[in-house]
Formats: structure tokens, sequence, C-alpha cells
């Protein structure tokens, strides 16, 4: 039979072993797990703090206690955390932004594409000339919307469809290059950036968080498939495949007329653009997009919009898992081309639907990072 002695020295050996050195003799086995427990608690202790530490790290540019920001760690530390009844596997960790207004200034002017097509019609020397009456017409309507602020219904279907044609027949590579260039152009509406670099820096830091922590993201946009790769591939550093957007069709270049199904690709072939879309990528398109493209319905969105309100809709009615909802309140008319009357919608129906809006004037800490302003 163990007396008290005999179950103290094998409790010291015990001990001894998992922590890889001597247990001085004589201690109390009452006094030992009270020294033990102490351990135990500055170690958790030094752990929370480095994670909290940690997190505040990845997400500087945010407000220390904005309510947004609390909100995305709250959920990213529920459904990663094994333990947690909202748990969800690596695999199913999926989450969609949409792009201009979410994560890239869409008043830089106007939307980016808007700009491209624009440029394209108006003033690129190897185009310009070509260009039909229609094309020039939606160019005017490019600057109209500018001037205005107003979007006729219908002009982003047809802005989707002119785009496509205006650069049918470049070969796929020299159209990413040519976003390129384009994207190099100074900023039009800001100091110390170019046009191609108006990604919002907090968000950019959200993607790397969500990255950090299993999530797989994809940006799905309304803007052309192709010119949002070319920008978010050096911006976001995503790959292309995780980028959804208006899809523009693609041909072989000794296509011709013939159908995909009746023509055999060459090592002679290159990939051109063919001047057609698919379809624009617009509210329940997005939906569809996502549906087909990722094959699983994500768990967290982010938005800017009422066009946004589809695919959020879809992802919070994921009934696995828990999801989760934001949306980016342009209300910062210092560092960006925001305003209170320009928000109030989207903190409107952000309360109606329990989903969580950001503040860009009040959550951020920048929006384009050091050093760019916005011109006069």
């Amino acid at each position: 039979m163990r007396t008290g002695n005999d179950f103290d020295e094998l409790l010291r050996k015990r001990i001894s072993e998992a922590l890889g050195e001597p247990i001085e003799e004589g201690i109390d086995a009452d006094d030992l797990m009270f020294d033990l427990g102490m351990r135990y608690l500055r170690q958790i202790t030094t752990e929370k703090r480095m994670t909290e530490s940690r997190k505040e790290r990845q997400l500087s540019l945010w407000v220390k206690d904005a309510a947004s920001k609390q909100a995305l760690i709250d959920y990213v530390d529920a459904v990663t955390d094994q333990d947690s009844p909202d748990y969800i596997p690596p695999v199913d960790r999926i989450a969609v932004f949409d792009l201009d207004g979410t994560l890239f200034c869409e008043s830089d002017p106007t939307w980016f594409d808007f700009m491209l097509y624009k440029h394209r019609i108006q003033e690129d020397p190897t185009y310009k000339d070509r260009a039909s009456a229609h094309e020039r017409e939606i160019a005017e309507g490019v600057q109209s919307v500018i001037d205005t602020g107003v979007v006729p219904a219908g002009f982003e279907v047809e802005i989707g469809h002119c785009i496509a044609a205006a650069f049918a027949g470049m070969k796929v590579s020299d159209f990413t290059q040519y976003v390129r260039a384009f994207a190099d152009r100074p900023s039009p509406g800001f100091n110390g950036m170019n046009a191609g670099e108006a990604f919002y820096m907090p968000m950019v830091q959200v993607i790397d968080y969500l990255k950090d922590n299993g999530f797989s993201v994809y940006v799905c946009s309304g803007s052309d498939r192709l010119v949002v790769r070319a920008i978010v591939e050096g911006g976001l550093i995503l790959a292309a495949r995780y980028v959804i957007g208006t899809e523009e069709m693609i041909s072989a270049e000794n296509q011709g007329d013939k159908a995909g199904t009746d023509y055999v690709f060459s090592n002679r072939d290159e990939l051109v653009l063919s001047g057609r879309i698919a379809e624009k990528n617009l509210k329940m398109t997005k939906v569809s997009m996502v549906a087909e493209q990722i094959g699983q319905c994500p768990v967290l969105s982010f938005g800017n919009s009422a066009g946004d309100i589809s695919i959020t809709n879809y992802v919070m009615g994921n009934k696995a898992y828990r999801t989760a909802a934001f949306f980016v309140c342009c209300d910062d008319d210092v560092r960006e081309n925001g305003s209170q009357q320009k928000a109030q919608p989207i903190y409107d129906f952000c309360a109606e639907n329990g989903w969580t809006p950001i503040s860009m004037k009040n959550d951020w800490l920048t929006v384009f990072g050091e050093g760019v302003t916005k011109k006069s």
C-alpha cells in the first residue's frame, strides 16, 4: 500500500519527466501542484497576450476599439477554435469580397474599368480613330457618370459589352500588360499613388489576416475579370484563380468564326479576346458565378453597396456553418470621396439585416496608406 510519501515521490517523478527538469526533493505535493498551476496560468496568460499582440499587428491599420474589427476577430476566433461549437474546417472557410468600394477605390473618379474604357476610346492613339459612334457615345456616358454621380439603368451592362468589343482580337497577355500600364498612371484624384494602387490598406490587412487563419479568399467583382486579375495579382497577392468577375470570352488566335467545339487549339495559337462577354457579373449573377466557380457556399462576405445584397444573402443562407457579413461604408470625405449621406443607406440595411458596418472614417487609421492625400 502506497503512503503519502510514496505518492509525493511518484508525483515529483512524473512532473520531472514532463518538464524535463529535476524536482527538488522534500517539496510538499500541494505546494508542487500550486507551483505548477501558477506556471500554467503564466503560460496561458503569455500566450493570450502574444495572440492579442499578433492580431493587433495584423490589423494595425484599424482603430483599436473599432466595433467592426472586434466583430471580425470574434468571428474568426470562434470558427477556427476546434473546441468551439462554431468551428469550421479549413476546407470550408471561404470568404468572398466585392472589389470596387470594398477593397479598391471606386471614385477615382469612377470605377477603374470605366476609366480604362474611356482612355481606350478617347485617348489611345492606336484605337480612338477606329472607335465606333456607339463606343464614343458610351465613353461620353462615362464622363456623365463622373459629372453627375448617376449611373443610368442598363449602363453597367452596356459598358461591359463595350469594354470587351474595344479590345477584341488583342492577345490576353497583351491585354494584361495594357491594363497594368494604365494602372501605373498617376491617380487622377490622389497624391502619392498610381491609379492601380488604390487599395484600401486596412482591407488588404483583413485578407492577409483571413488567409493566415486558414481562409480561402475570393474577389467577386462586377468589373471585367481580366481587368480585375491584372490589378489584384499585384495589389492583393491573390492568384488569378481566386478572381471572379464579368466573364470575357476567350478564343484561339486562328479560330476565326468556328465554334470552340469545332476548332482544335494548336501549338501555334495564342489566346485572344473574342470581343464578347458571357454576362455582366452583377447581383444574382454574382451568386451564380460563385456557385459555379467555387462549388461551395462561402461563410463570410464583404461588400459596400446594394449591389452586394444578393451575394450576401447567399452567404448568410449557409445552413451548415456560422456566417458573417461586413459592409464598408464610405463616410470619409477627407481621405476618400465619401459622405455620411452616401453611406447612410448602407448603415440602414446593415441595421435591418444584422450585418456589420465598417466605417471608413471612424474604424480606419488610414485609407490608402502613409503619404497618400486627396487632391483639392
